[in-house]
């Protein structure tokens, strides 16, 4: 076997693989060729190639998304590593375990004018959750040129040994940083960033190893919880008439729904779910702006809860997020094993524990059930409201409303649903999910950014077919997505190119002037057409409702090739059949 040189780069590359690190995503570059060489030629790893830096990232989080396992991404040195930040930044709110390995400049070529270098130490600071900065050598420790000599080793010929100590600590000091990022990565899922030095020649190679670093294995201290925790929660919970759960993004069966079985018995409990949620039951409440768009300040101060129990990540609805800060619940609880977000501004009760481990111990403690017509009331709301969407779904003319309509109908069972930000996720909101598919979207910062890149990493990493559904904008952002050799012919894509940034129709503001329509709508005249042609994807174009009825039959059909099918919609009639459809169901 090939392997780099340079031992520092053979340490990197052996605990990589000693941690289970085996998809690695490599930008091509000069800094980094000693990491490179010795991935590639290492039959353990899965390698992947990809130019764009800002694409790599997000296409190894979408497949570190679904494997639930650190993914790595290798880069040069400068602004390279720059491009990852996206990417790192929606690990981090997501959960999501991506290794950054970035290549850089030794020490002393760094702020000396060379190109290509930037200071990279600790350059995500606030946004991972470890940052390992490794060392090369003690030259480069004391900033002296690879070409000159240690000053001790010029006149004191008898302190080799003693050099050979501190160089040996050095090894320690990376293979613990190492081993610590690592670990942080895969039990606290989130970035981490290794910042590796290497000096010239970068492109040696031997064919045996020179250092054997030692995978170290952290010590897991399963978190309990104290049974003073439950007891006063049980009190609190059968004392409340109302309750109401509120499920952000999960991942897909996580929950064990033996659980969610229990709740739904519960006469004081309404469960409301996102469609990024992934559970499903006909006694929940999936569509919160369905349910929420339409009520008086009267019905939304009936609504409030006594107490507000959630988990999963970041919640999508702004209306239910402006209801619950208007009328707070009087204790708000979260489960989550690192952090709760005060999104309500009363958060009373962080459960530092998964939900299955908090639902274990504290719902077969629960004695009687308290007498409640707060779930029969919004059902029977939840009723009607359903049987107005139904009206309004069959009579809207053709828009952004009716596609969605008509594409989620659409999907075949058993896909992963891969959605994309703005308008996509909101639209989607709003519509009854096959509850065979996975839903996924990058709601950790919400960005378009992205968004296709982590929809091909995810298809790259799983054997289900991955469908994903965007908006012209977010698309076009990331067109470099498509720039990549390891696309499975069962993806798909759907765009609705509605000319603009639709959803900003939709908010308030001064719509069809000069002003809105360039610096709010970004309008324009540009397809989907040609990207899909030079990529190798079958494309097609529809813009009218028999037409989209008639493509979708044969879009899931196999193929020899990916499908991007582009929907053109009339930008401005979109927003006023979206705002009718609130009032229309009301």
């Amino acid at each position: 076997m090939i392997y780099p040189k340079i031992p520092l780069a053979q340490t990197v590359i052996q605990l990589c693989k000693a941690k289970g690190i085996q998809h690695i995503v490599i930008s091509p570059g000069s800094r980094n060729a000693p990491l490179t060489i010795g991935f590639t030629n290492d039959s353990y790893f899965t390698c992947y190639s990809i130019v764009d830096e800002r694409c790599a990232a997000f296409f190894a989080l979408g497949i570190a998304q679904q494997i639930n396992k650190p993914t790595a991404v290798v880069c040069t040195s400068g602004s390279a590593l720059l491009n990852y930040y996206p990417a790192v930044a929606e690990a981090f709110y997501s959960n999501i375990p991506l290794v950054v390995l970035s290549a850089d400049r030794p020490k002393h070529l760094i702020g000396i004018g060379d190109g290509q270098t930037i200071n990279q130490k600790n350059v995500f600071e606030n946004h991972i959750l470890y940052s390992a900065n490794l060392k090369l050598d003690l030259k480069d420790e004391k900033n002296i040129p690879g070409n000159e000599a240690l000053p001790m080793m010029k006149n004191l010929e008898d302190k080799l040994e003693r050099l050979l100590g501190l160089q040996k600590d050095i090894q320690t000091f990376n293979e613990e940083a190492i081993n610590t990022a690592i670990n942080f990565s895969n039990l606290k899922k989130g970035p981490v960033h290794i910042n590796i030095p290497f000096d010239e020649p970068l492109y040696d190679m031997l064919d045996k190893l020179i250092v054997s670093p030692k995978a170290t294995t952290p010590v897991i201290k399963e978190k309990t919880i104290e049974n003073h925790v439950i007891l006063e929660c049980l009190e609190d919970w059968n004392a409340a008439s109302k309750k109401m759960i509120l499920v952000g993004s999960n991942q897909p069966h996580t929950i064990d729904e033996k659980w969610l079985d229990e709740l739904i018995e519960d006469d004081s409990v309404i469960v409301f779910t996102e469609t990024t949620s992934n559970l499903h039951d006909k006694s929940f409440f999936p569509s919160i702006d369905q349910i929420i768009a339409p009520l008086s300040e009267e019905e939304k101060k009936q609504l409030q809860p006594d107490i507000l129990l959630t988990f999963g990540g970041l919640i999508v609805s702004k209306k239910i997020k402006q209801l619950l800060r208007k009328y707070q619940p009087k204790q708000h609880w979260h489960i989550d094993e690192k952090e709760a977000n005060d999104t309500f501004f009363c958060l009373s009760n962080h459960i530092e524990t998964t939900p299955n481990t908090f639902f274990e111990a504290f719902l077969p403690k629960i004695t009687h059930y308290v007498k409640s017509d707060f779930k029969a009331n919004w059902t029977a709301v939840k009723q009607k409201r359903l049987l107005k969407h139904k009206e309004y779904s069959k009579q809207v003319p053709f828009s952004d409303f009716k596609v969605f309509h008509k594409i989620f109908k659409a999907i075949p069972n058993q896909y992963i649903l891969q959605i994309g930000n703005s308008s996509a996720i909101r639209y989607s909101q709003l519509f009854s999910i096959n509850k065979t598919l996975d839903v996924f979207c990058n709601r950790g910062t919400s960005g378009i950014d992205g968004s296709t890149s982590t929809a091909i990493g995810c298809a790259v990493a799983n054997t289900k077919p991955t469908i994903f559904v965007t908006g012209d904008l977010s698309f076009l952002y990331d067109s470099n997505a498509l720039w990549n050799n390891y696309i499975p012919v069962n993806f798909r894509i759907i765009v609705i190119n509605n000319q603009g940034g639709g959803i900003f129709r939709i908010l308030p503001g001064h719509k069809n002037t000069e002003n809105f329509s360039t610096y709010f709508e970004t309008n324009h005249n540009l397809s989907a057409r040609h990207l899909s042609e030079m990529h190798g994807f079958e494309y097609a174009t529809i813009s009218n409702e028999v037409d989209l009825e008639t493509t979708l039959q044969s879009f899931f059909a196999k193929s020899t090739a990916p499908k991007l099918l582009e929907i053109f919609t009339p930008k401005n009639f979109n927003d006023e059949a979206l705002i009718d459809y609130f009032k229309f169901i009301s």
